[in-house]
């Protein structure tokens, strides 16, 4: 067989083994599981760290406040050193939708070793502590929630025995873009991290989707929650990690009644998102960023090019393999698009879509040894990802 040949056979063997082997990480149906109504609802404390989020809030923050919760609840927003009058907005909201009660703090700058984000996550949990809430619920100031979100999430909790329970919030899915990039980012996400191995009792692959995040109190101490977690980057990933090592159950799945409303309509705003911490996610590795290269070419563009190669130099093994690679990779990718309600037709295009991931997780690892590190909002984190503290 020819070079081109004896590579698509490998990608072929690449996505049988994704395909039976990776936690059948393409379904999409790890949704909340059973669950009752518990016998006494407990208290819970909604902290929401927010950073110039005033175009976001009078969308999302409503939502909380109307919250169909049977127990005692509460809204803690954090204006983390917002210029946008982000406080403001939230006390407004508040007076206007009333609903359940808020509190507004601002803790001023992220203290040393510190990500901005979960500075204000401490604070938040601080403040919500002193009302000695049974569970915490973290969600971000771009999430809205269906009024029984939070009542489900809870009778999830009790039902199941979890310390953490996360949903993955739907995306926008409106601009052209966001069509094309947005289902494969969330693909990609349970490709590494499969919902079903997360959700087994003592597997050691843990993760959360950080825009809705409920946690119980005693869980968040046992795991030194946010303090031994303070220099993450990739937060929602680094507290299932905490959790699960102290001991804590947790359970991670897709939304269908929690959505992201914030935009990205064009491809740099998309870029920004997953450039800005794709190479943390890597640990700052020249090595691991050399294997998810060759891997995503591997696995994502050689079938195309196989088929291609193949039926224009006549090569049928290179020809076939790399198209039985690229029906099989497209076949796994047609769950996600279902859930999030798109042409099923646009399934072959994943390989152009996977060329762009490529492209930014290298680009991310470019501004880190440009010394500019993760960005967001106005804040650049140069120091790698630190482990959280044991």
């Amino acid at each position: 067989m020819s070079a081109v040949a004896w590579i698509a056979v490998g990608s072929l063997a690449a996505w049988v083994w994704l395909l039976l082997g990776q936690g059948f990480f393409w379904r999409t149906d790890q949704r909340l599981p059973h669950r009752e109504a518990p016998a006494r609802w407990p208290s819970v404390a909604i902290v929401v760290p927010a950073r110039d989020e005033a175009d976001m809030l009078p969308v999302s923050l409503p939502s909380l406040l109307a919250q169909d919760y049977p127990g005692r609840a509460e809204v803690f927003l954090v204006d983390d050193c917002s210029k946008d009058g982000t406080g403001d907005v939230a006390r407004a909201l508040s007076v206007r939708f009333g609903g359940l009660p808020v509190t507004v703090v601002s803790p001023g700058e992220p203290g040393p070793g510190w990500t901005g984000k979960l500075w204000a996550v401490r604070h938040g949990i601080s403040l919500a502590r002193t009302r000695e809430p049974d569970y915490l619920l973290l969600t971000d100031a771009d999430i809205a929630h269906e009024p029984d979100s939070l009542r489900e999430l809870v009778a999830a909790a009790e039902s199941g025995g979890f310390d953490l329970v996360s949903q993955m919030a739907r995306l926008r899915v409106s601009s052209l873009w966001e069509r094309m990039v947005v289902p494969a980012f969330v693909y990609f996400f349970s490709q590494l991290y499969p919902f079903r191995w997360v959700n087994r009792a003592g597997a050691r692959t843990a993760a959360a989707a950080g825009g809705c995040v409920l946690l119980r109190t005693g869980a968040a101490e046992r795991a030194r929650v946010p303090d031994s977690i303070r220099q993450a980057v990739i937060d929602d990933v680094s507290l299932a990690r905490a959790v699960r090592r102290s001991g804590g159950r947790i359970w991670l799945g897709l939304a269908e009644r929690v959505d992201s409303v914030r935009p990205y309509p064009r491809l740099a705003d998309l870029w920004r998102m997953v450039s800005r911490s794709a190479y943390a996610q890597l640990r700052h590795s020249p090595a691991l960023l050399l294997g998810t290269v060759l891997g995503l070419a591997l696995v994502y563009l050689v079938p195309p090019v196989a088929l291609v190669t193949g039926l224009l130099a006549g090569d049928p093994v290179a020809a076939r393999a790399g198209g039985l690679a690229w029906a099989v990779m497209s076949g796994t990718y047609l769950p996600m698009l279902g859930y999030y309600r798109q042409s099923l037709w646009s399934a072959p295009l994943l390989p152009f879509t996977a060329a762009l991931y490529l492209l930014m997780t290298v680009d991310s690892a470019v501004q880190h040894y440009r010394g500019r590190g993760a960005a967001w909002k106005g804040r650049t984190y140069a120091r790698p990802e630190a482990a959280p503290d044991r």
